[in-house]
């Protein structure tokens, strides 16, 4: 991703997260990609303790549709999208992790970390600090990994 999508990803996040919460739900995650349609601004919202649905979207959808029109974040045309994270959430902040203790996890870090030197971890988040998650791998063992080297990581739906 350049630079100019990463820094328009952060002043969309900064001016929709408030607009967004103030309708009772959270904003997850973003993302600013080029795709064979164009550009497209994806907004993942959740909604704590219910389910999110068309109709969640479409609040957040209005909630922040105008405020983007008036700040002009973005130099150019661009689809918005507004949807629920899924089954495999994405887990981005330290609340998020806290949340999904005991769960099946799967995380991929920015560089390999430990001997022998891996970057991608599946198990169960068993610990959840300010700064590390601990993922219980099995046949493995723990893995203490600070937050700061966690490039993604989601929640992994198990039927």
């Amino acid at each position: 991703m350049s630079q100019s999508a990463k820094n328009i990803e952060a002043k969309v996040s900064e001016l929709c997260e408030p607009l967004i919460a103030a309708e009772g739900l959270e904003l997850l995650d973003l993302e600013f990609v080029r795709e064979h349609g164009g550009w497209v601004l994806r907004l993942f919202i959740d909604k704590p303790g219910a389910t999110v649905g068309v109709d969640e979207c479409a609040i957040a959808s209005r909630a922040v549709d105008k405020a983007l029109d008036v700040e002009d974040l973005i130099p150019h045309e661009y689809n918005l999208e507004v949807s629920s994270p899924g089954l495999n959430r994405p887990l981005k902040k330290q609340a998020h992790f806290a949340a999904v203790k005991g769960k099946q996890v799967r995380i991929k870090t920015f560089g390999p970390l430990f001997e022998p030197p891996r970057k991608n971890f599946l198990g169960t988040l068993s610990d959840v600090s300010l700064e590390a998650v601990t993922v219980d791998v099995e046949g493995a063992g723990p893995f203490t990994i600070p937050l700061k080297d966690i490039a993604r990581a989601n929640l992994e739906f198990q039927p």
